[in-house]
């Protein structure tokens, strides 16, 4: 696996790979597309921190990052349905807990669907708490935050 900065080449494969990724979600949510199936992928490797992880010059997953007053957002990490399973996901959020720091942040936060159980139970294994809970837009997401 290779990990590099996104460039406005690869907005097109991003928007695949959360297509992929998150259109197993359909269901559970009701059929209501999670933003990260309609984000301006050209405008999110402009405007936030994105980065690829590729196999065999293959993107296979990204992160996106946006720095905030007091922390880091992980914005969207996402990984082909085909590549889950291989450490990519974990390769790309301890790479966005050393940009944080890198950042001069002490902390990082994150928020999910109610609905993406094994997030939740991913993101508190490795040391995220549930900060709270709120509806907005007709989801109802889970916000988390780890001290780094």
């Amino acid at each position: 696996m290779h990990v590099r900065r996104a460039t406005a080449a690869d907005a097109p494969r991003l928007s695949y790979v959360a297509e992929q990724a998150y259109s197993a979600y359909l269901p559970r949510m009701g059929g209501k597309r999670p933003g990260p199936m309609d984000t301006d992928y050209a405008a999110a490797v402009t405007g936030t921190e994105a980065w690829v992880a590729s196999v065999d010059g293959e993107v296979v997953g990204f992160l996106l990052l946006v720095a905030e007053d007091d922390g880091m957002l992980l914005e969207n990490v996402a990984v082909l349905p085909s590549h889950a399973g291989r450490g990519i996901g974990r390769a790309l959020l301890v790479l966005a807990e050393e940009r944080a720091v890198g950042a001069g942040h002490s902390r990082i936060r994150l928020y999910t669907h109610e609905t993406m159980v094994a997030n939740q139970a991913l993101y508190e294994r490795i040391g995220y708490v549930e900060t709270c809970r709120a509806t907005a837009h007709g989801f109802t997401r889970v916000f988390y935050e780890k001290t780094l």
